[in-house]
């Protein structure tokens, strides 16, 4: 079974990589003193439906030589959609699939564009 299907490469999962990324504070966070939030060591990645946190950490070590602390999972079920045009009324479906966020040990990174 191929546990990983594809990286989630967005803007969110962006943010949470990026150890060095420090957004700029706005002038009114700087008055209020706010904290920002130090950005995570976090991955995520598309996985088999029927995989469970074992098995994905497991692959994720193995197909990246980094050490996995820990994993969370999420279920996204296909979605009914439907909407009226002027040539009738078209019903859908989206695709179901399950996201999972591996958070890695501090010294350990992916990265995902050396093989381009």
């Amino acid at each position: 079974m191929n546990i990983i299907i594809k990286p989630l490469i967005s803007e969110k999962m962006t943010r949470l990589t990026e150890a060095a990324a420090e957004p700029k504070l706005n002038r009114i966070q700087r008055h209020k003193g706010i904290e920002l939030k130090p950005a995570q060591n976090r991955y995520g990645f598309i996985v088999d439906k029927r995989a469970n946190k074992i098995e994905i950490k497991n692959a994720v070590e193995s197909l990246y030589n980094v050490k996995v602390l820990d994993v969370n999972t999420m279920n996204y079920s296909g979605k009914n959609k439907s909407r009226y045009t002027k040539s009738g009324f078209l019903q859908g479906r989206t695709n179901a699939y399950k996201k999972a966020i591996v958070t890695l040990a501090p010294d350990n990174t992916i990265d995902f564009y050396s093989n381009i």
